[in-house]
């Protein structure tokens, strides 16, 4: 096939479907019905020999040759998109949006200072945050959709930069009226209770807490999961349960919910909190200005 003869708006329909996953929410992201992307997946199908990507549930799993396009694909279009728009940056004027991926936590605690600071430093933009599940999702942070995240750093990703932000401590949290609210919790009353555990993302809660529970010989019995720290602490408000949550977000919550931190001998969990970005936003003015806002509302 010869690259001239081949629309661009097809590349970008594969892009969108590989990003996600799903030709409806591809479709929803491109302004589209489903039946036009199923339409350019056809026509891309017959122009480059190969089916792309073939149902799976709910959603599409991409074919080997998708797979390898998919990064070259991605980057190929980001720097069409920056070469034509080629403006300048004025914070003041800029009507971009953004999107940063952030923790229930971070969502809690850190959003209305950084919503000041947007509303200050760049009164025409736009701001969409995201929870970590749906930055997994997307694909991470390489994926176009997304400007910044706010998330533990796991292992080194090729393109991927990052800054240390602050570690996050969890506690102990149960409500003020739970029996053990006022006594210092001894590995005797532990092992009596019954936790809501928060994973914000499938398989990603706090990992170690069950093994550091173990080391002191202690089972922790899980009651419920559920994947928000506002639905933990509404949870623990109305029950004899209890939650290991961030400090930052106990500090807001407490008040609402009713909550006291418990004392004791209750392990917990330390989280070293990264910002991440792609090298695509690397050296792009607005983005810089973005991340240097994101850094100011957290200090």
């Amino acid at each position: 096939m010869s690259l001239s003869r081949l629309d661009l708006n097809l590349l970008r329909t594969l892009d969108a479907v590989l990003s996600t996953r799903n030709v409806a929410r591809a479709a929803e992201r491109l302004n589209v019905t489903p039946p036009a992307v199923s339409n350019a997946l056809a026509r891309l199908r017959r122009e480059l020999d190969d089916p792309l990507v073939v149902r799976s549930g709910r959603g599409v799993v991409p074919t080997p040759r998708s797979l390898a396009l998919a990064p070259l694909l991605k980057d190929a279009l980001l720097r069409l998109e920056l070469a034509i728009r080629n403006e300048s940056f004025n914070p003041a004027t800029t009507t971009r949006r953004f999107t940063l991926a952030l923790s229930g936590a971070g969502q809690i605690s850190n959003l209305p200072r950084l919503g000041g600071l947007m509303a200050a430093d760049m009164p025409c933009a736009g701001l969409r945050v995201i929870g970590i599940d749906t930055l997994l999702s997307w694909g991470g942070v390489a994926s176009a959709e997304v400007d910044a995240a706010i998330a533990r750093f796991d292992e080194e990703v090729p393109g991927i930069h990052t800054c240390a932000l602050f570690e996050e401590r969890s506690v102990l949290v149960a409500r003020r009226s739970h029996a053990l609210a006022r006594k210092r919790l001894t590995r005797a009353r532990l092992s009596l209770l019954r936790h809501v555990d928060v994973e914000v993302a499938a398989g990603r809660g706090y990992r170690g807490l069950d093994e550091s529970y173990a080391r002191l010989g202690i089972r922790r019995t899980i009651a419920m999961i559920v994947p928000s720290f506002v639905a933990a602490a509404a949870v623990i408000a109305k029950t004899d349960w209890v939650a290991t949550l961030p400090v930052s977000p106990v500090e807001t919550l407490r008040a609402q919910y009713g909550l006291v931190i418990l004392e004791g001998e209750a392990p917990t969990q330390r989280t070293p909190l990264h910002l991440m970005w792609h090298e695509r936003t690397e050296t792009d003015p607005a983005s810089r200005a973005f991340r240097a806002i994101v850094k100011r509302s957290l200090g």
